[in-house]
């Protein structure tokens, strides 16, 4: 599967990663292709809630492979529970993958459907003391998955974390982000697919319980170019635009996908 105009040798691509992080050829690995004629619908899978606080958002940083958003989770602050969840996960921080241009960028593929984007909001389970201690378990990560699609009306909900791409436009650059409540994010569909997978870059830990929502968001040309303006580069080099930073699908290997819908 090309990745576009990637600029890295090749030895850095997805497809050599278990070189080095042998975890990355598992058998729970993510992203997957969703099809919908092998998903099953789970009538006991409950609806899932986030409280979120705005004064938990911290900063927000290009690390040259995406652009983050980081929360204070040091206690439960804003937490993510339900679902297929048992217990509550701590937010984190959110991320975004996105392509070169707006027929690809997803990681997750829905019946042969690419979205622009995809967001993923990572929560972890502090019952295992720390991220580092949650990265070493199956039920260690929750993630929530938001497709991003190119409509004509762009939303305001992308427009706080666009705003910021200006001051971090090259690696290494961090900026305040306070006050900023990412629940704004979320569809109005609550339906998911959930499956049991993992992070989506090296090491490709499977601790991850993903919950996909089935109903994108939108955004507008204009906003995606603007994330697309940011650089793999510190500022003292050529800019390099980060784009195409995500994974491929990968084998399924038998897992079940469950669906909260019909």
């Amino acid at each position: 599967l090309s990745r576009g105009d990637i600029s890295l040798p090749s030895s850095a691509g997805p497809e050599r990663w278990h070189e080095n992080y042998p975890l990355a050829k598992g058998d729970k690995q993510s992203p997957i292709e969703i099809n919908s004629k092998d998903v099953k619908y789970d009538s006991s899978l409950s609806s899932w809630h986030a409280s979120y606080d705005p004064g938990a958002a911290k900063t927000i940083l290009n690390n040259g492979r995406t652009c983050r958003v980081v929360f204070d989770d040091t206690f439960d602050r804003s937490v993510l529970r339900g679902g297929p969840l048992t217990g509550a996960y701590r937010l984190r921080q959110l991320h975004l993958h996105w392509g070169s241009s707006d027929d690809h960028g997803s990681e997750h593929v829905i019946d042969g459907v690419k979205y622009a984007a995809e967001l993923h909001m990572v929560h972890w389970n502090p019952k295992h003391g720390n991220f580092a201690g949650a990265l070493k378990q199956p039920d260690g990560v929750a993630v929530v998955g938001i497709f991003l699609k190119v409509g004509k009306t762009p939303k305001p909900e992308m427009k706080r974390i666009l705003e910021e791409i200006d001051n971090i436009k090259t690696k290494g650059k961090e900026a305040p982000f306070q006050h900023f409540d990412p629940s704004i994010l979320f569809p109005k569909s609550r339906d998911y697919w959930t499956y049991h997978g993992s992070f989506t870059t090296p090491p490709c830990e499977e601790c991850i319980t993903w919950i996909l929502l089935r109903e994108p968001i939108e955004v507008s040309a204009d906003q995606m170019a603007k994330l697309r303006s940011l650089s793999k580069n510190p500022e003292n080099e050529p800019v390099n635009p980060l784009v195409d930073n995500w994974r491929p699908p990968q084998p399924v290997k038998g897992r079940i996908v469950r669906a909260s819908f019909k």
